[in-house]
């Protein structure tokens, strides 16, 4: 069960305005940036004309003895979330999205989920904020929960209009805006092969040969600037193929062509270096261009490398993948990722800041500025060590200068 919370959209967002239950579900992965199937979305309304503003995603629990827990969470977590931004909500409106089960209709599945509707209606109430509207979507077709009229909306639902005709979708092309496909696809391209796989036994035991060598190496205080140095290197050379390797298309096809460009044990090197934080710190300043986007597809890589029983390694790259979508603007792909980080690591202190970022309206400009003056003060100090040295490994002594050695000869004399 994943949660999101997300904030408001910016205000030179263009305005659209949606008249109706029809024009709300044709809106829908707009609202989100993806098709957020198998999920409950709650979005924040204020002021007397219905203005959008903060969202709360959760993942639809399987269980429905678990449903009015989560009612009340999601509802408490979107009420708090939106008055800690400073504006309580006036009202809210509400989506259920999930396919039918095996052996149900889409009109079955709407039933069954009829129960948790009324459960987060009920919470939202009890802290006096309505849901003005609630709607069921699956298969295409949508439900309302709140005008539940026969004439007007048949048994079998109505259907969505087709996403390219919607006035949201016109609003999105002439803002640039794009979906990034379904929240199930999007989870997939971070996820790796479950075991029993053809490549999970490889990589499993690529990644406990690793450990066996670097971990013992990361504690010793020598040995962890060498293997942070190595890591280094190795990501850069990633980096540097991954740019090279121009993707074809999206999806599965492309990520395989990503994961043919590293081997086992490269990659397993890399997952195990970037455990340490000043590592993965360093990692972080790839966020500008040339670096954005053959960085996102070297984490995302990365973090489907992290084969049972190395799932809590991927927190690392899946939080660089969401830290540098986020800061390339793309917030949808950033909250997948932290939230998939949170759900392996819940306690993985990086994602939880970034997440908690993103979702509170934060800008990421604040930790680009920050992350370029290390990158420019770490370029000043390796430039000023090697002018120290000197071109041939002097140590930059001067004339007539003695060496360290024969100061403490004569000393101890």
């Amino acid at each position: 069960m994943t949660q999101h919370t997300e904030s408001p959209r910016p205000s030179d967002d263009p305005k659209v305005t949606l008249r109706s239950p029809a024009e709300l579900a044709a809106a829908l992965p707009y609202l989100c940036g993806f098709h957020p199937d198998d999920s409950i979305l709650m979005i924040a309304l204020h002021g007397e004309r219905g203005r959008f503003g903060g969202r709360a995603r959760l993942g639809i629990p399987r269980e429905a003895a678990e449903w009015p827990g989560a009612a009340q969470q999601l509802a408490e977590c979107l009420v708090n979330g939106s008055e800690q931004r400073g504006s309580r909500p006036d009202a809210i409106v509400l989506f259920l999205v999930q396919e039918p089960a095996p052996g149900e209709d889409p009109h079955q599945a709407m039933e069954r989920l009829r129960p948790l509707a009324q459960r987060l209606r009920v919470a939202c109430g009890t802290l006096d904020v309505p849901v003005v509207e609630a709607l069921c979507v699956s298969s295409g077709r949508w439900w309302s929960y709140c005008c539940p009229d026969s004439e007007r909306f048949p048994r079998e639902g109505i259907g969505i209009t087709q996403s390219g005709d919607s006035v949201m979708a016109a609003a999105a092309a002439y803002a640039g805006l794009r979906i990034t496909g379904s929240l199930k696809e999007m989870e997939e391209r971070l996820t790796p092969p479950p075991p029993g796989a053809p490549a999970a036994a490889a990589r499993a035991d690529a990644l406990d040969a690793a450990a066996a060598t670097l971990v013992p190496r990361m504690l010793e205080r020598d040995d962890s600037d060498e293997v942070r140095r190595t890591t280094l290197r190795l990501l850069r050379e990633a980096l540097e193929r991954f740019r090279a390797a121009t993707p074809v298309g999206e999806g599965p096809e492309a990520d395989s062509d990503d994961d043919a460009l590293l081997d086992d044990d490269e990659a397993a090197s890399m997952i195990l270096g970037l455990q340490d934080r000043a590592t993965r710190d360093e990692a972080a300043e790839w966020m500008d261009p040339p670096h954005t986007d053959p960085a996102v597809r070297l984490w995302r890589a990365l973090a489907r490398r992290c084969v049972e029983p190395y799932h809590e390694h991927a927190a690392a790259p899946l939080t660089l993948a969401g830290w540098v979508a986020w800061s390339a603007g793309d917030e949808a792909t950033a909250r997948v990722a932290f939230g998939r980080a949170l759900h392996l690591a819940p306690d993985y202190t990086f994602a939880r800041l970034l997440h908690a970022a993103v979702n509170n309206g934060l800008s990421p400009e604040p930790l680009r500025r920050y992350l370029r003056r290390q990158s420019v003060a770490r370029a000043r100090r390796a430039a000023l060590l090697t002018a120290r040295r000197g071109p041939a490994g002097s140590a930059g002594r001067g004339p007539g200068r003695r060496s360290p050695g024969v100061r403490r000869a004569r000393t101890r004399r």
